[in-house]
């Protein structure tokens, strides 16, 4: 079962993109991949996996989507015929947005969807997030986060919003929120906030994919090179996050001799092309660029991490940045000094799902010798952590700290 879901991890949102276009309908599209994931579940196991696991799935989807829209006859004539003709399909203009994922990233990025509701769409349609995986991301309940889906879905209905790319003088508006479903994507693979691993490779590879994708299509926006530069330098270091038994290893204790090199030498030429950015994308590449060229952690440039998380800080009134912002204080001046910052973020009610805060706490504690005062933290922040490799490092942690 974990082979097969981690194939439909990676062709659901291609499938459900393509069935999109082809249908004109989201929820038909999203129920005949689901029916199709289901039946795939049936006959893999006995006949084994295809070549095209993929090409197989949109296939069975589409012949399931032909029956609903048969059975429910609510495509009109003319329209309806065209949906059931697949010729016709396979004729259509390439548009300059090749990728069915991104042209369904630009789609939900309509701006008559408010931009919560176009993040939480676009991360189950096109990414296959389940449900909790986006309300952890969103920082938002399950409940609200399956409201914001289902609304957004019907506006498109019944205001007819077209299921296509905007024309291209429109594009620039909509980037902001593709570039943000793309970086959640990458982030819930690089630091999975729940499941048995904690890395989901396709959701990274599906991350640095798009993001290169985006930087061709729209090579004018410095913001695109610069979440180009974020995704690259951050997956360098991919593979030296985990050990051989699955548990996390943190960045100060990582082999740098193994990590990318030729991804850091592409980020950083992506960097160099930000250059000018005003987005919230060019400082957190300059912390991931600062990390990715120290010599090693003792000699790792707080000065210039610190100045980017100001600057970060500034455009964002993300909490999730001003408390990463405090444990970059505590390096650069001292735990103390992190934890008084912290103090100003520790409260923020969007943070109360969220085990950022005891994680940091309990960090910045242990480093300033406070070890009892630690070990609480650390299992608070266990409770909060849905990820059992997390679990398994912070029970390190708690031990280390003679819990």
């Amino acid at each position: 079962m974990g082979s097969l879901d981690g194939v439909f991890r990676r062709e659901w949102g291609p499938a459900v993109a393509a069935l999109a276009r082809w249908s004109g309908d989201l929820d038909v599209a999203e129920d005949a991949v689901q029916e199709a994931c289901a039946e795939a579940l049936r006959s893999w196991p006995r006949d084994g996996i295809p070549d095209n696991p993929g090409g197989w799935l949109v296939t069975v989807a589409r012949n399931r989507a032909r029956d609903r829209l048969r059975r429910e006859s609510i495509r009109p004539g003319k329209e309806f015929a065209a949906v059931l003709n697949d010729d016709a399909v396979d004729a259509m203009v390439v548009h300059q947005v090749r990728d069915d994922e991104l042209r369904m990233m630009f789609t939900c990025a309509h701006p008559a969807l408010e931009r919560l509701s176009q993040l939480a769409l676009t991360l189950r349609l096109v990414s296959g997030l389940t449900v909790p995986e986006i309300a952890r991301a969103l920082l938002v309940s399950e409940s609200a986060v399956g409201q914001r889906i289902t609304r957004a879905k019907s506006k498109i209905r019944h205001a007819n919003i077209p299921l296509r790319v905007p024309p291209p003088e429109l594009l620039g508006e909509r980037t902001p929120h593709v570039l943000s479903c793309i970086y959640s994507v990458f982030t819930e693979g690089y630091w999975s906030t729940a499941g048995p691993s904690a890395i989901r490779d396709e959701l990274c590879d599906e991350g640095v994919r798009l993001a290169g994708e985006l930087r061709l299509l729209m090579a004018s926006e410095r913001e695109t090179h610069a979440l180009y530069a974020l995704v690259l330098l951050h997956d360098s270091r991919r593979s030296t996050r985990i050990d051989t038994t699955g548990a996390l290893v943190p960045l100060e204790e990582q082999d740098r001799r193994r990590w990318d090199r030729g991804r850091v030498a592409r980020g950083l030429d992506a960097l160099r092309r930000a250059e000018g950015s005003t987005g919230p994308y060019l400082p957190q590449a300059v912390i991931a660029a600062t990390h990715a060229t120290a010599p090693s952690w003792e000699r790792t440039d707080w000065v210039t991490i610190c100045r980017a998380y100001d600057l970060l800080a500034g455009m964002t009134d993300s909490p999730v940045v001003r408390a990463n912002r405090a444990l970059a204080i505590g390096f650069r001046d001292g735990p103390q000094a992190g934890l008084l910052a912290l103090d100003k973020v520790a409260q923020d009610p969007r943070l109360t799902r969220s085990n950022l805060v005891p994680t940091v706490r309990a960090d910045l504690l242990r480093r300033a010798g406070r070890l009892g005062e630690a070990i609480p933290w650390y299992r608070k922040a266990m409770e909060l952590n849905g990820s059992e490799p997390g679990r398994v490092f912070l029970r390190r942690r708690i031990a280390e700290c003679g819990g």
